[in-house]
């Protein structure tokens, strides 16, 4: 099991390794405003991922995305030469790969 202070730095490890990128989700927090605000949000954070896990219950708000077409290659006219390209919440990409750690470990 995991202890409070494992968690917040598994946390901010998960936070620090995100691309930092200015792409975000619907929610309009990139990954680059989340590293420079992780000592503050980590301990809420923390507590809504356990929340998450306890409950086995996935927040709603954090499965919308935001679909962008991307070109592939070909006749820009169409639409099968672009691939979709899906922009989750940074969120939910955190507690995405605190899952896949654990399960992986």
């Amino acid at each position: 099991m995991y202890s409070t202070n494992n968690l917040y730095v598994e946390y901010r490890h998960i936070i620090k390794s995100l691309m930092t990128k200015h792409t975000h989700g619907y929610d309009e927090i990139s990954t680059k405003i989340l590293i420079i605000i992780s000592n503050y949000i980590i301990s809420p954070l923390t507590c809504i991922c356990n929340r998450i896990i306890l409950l086995g219950s996935f927040p709603d708000r954090w499965k919308h995305s935001i679909i962008k077409p991307v070109f592939k290659r070909g006749d820009r006219t169409n639409y099968t030469n672009y691939s979709p390209i899906l922009l989750l919440t940074s969120f939910s990409k955190i507690f995405e790969r605190a899952i896949y750690i654990r399960l992986t470990e």
